[in-house]
């Protein structure tokens, strides 16, 4: 018996089909030097018509990128917003 939930894969027609090659990637650049790591993204249009989330980490362009519906990418802002992924003191 799996007692486990369904996994409902919204990203499925997109895994490994999202052209990232004219991503223009974005990043902050407050507090951090120019040598130092950063977290990017990219707004990419995918042949859906949804817009999707691209994040990676600057130092590793060509590894693995995280991908996040529109959905997913307000819940993740609202949810740093929120302090929600504040370390605890």
């Amino acid at each position: 018996m799996n007692d486990s939930a369904p996994i409902y894969d919204d990203k499925a027609h997109v895994r490994g089909n999202l052209d990232l090659g004219g991503a223009e990637w974005i990043r902050s650049d407050e507090g951090a030097e120019d040598e130092e790591e950063h977290v990017e993204i990219a707004f990419v249009e995918h042949t859906d018509g949804v817009t999707y989330t691209a994040m990676r980490n600057s130092a590793h362009p060509d590894g693995p990128v995280l991908v996040f519906t529109p959905a997913e990418w307000e819940a993740f802002i609202l949810g740093v917003k929120d302090g929600e992924f504040d370390e605890p003191w």
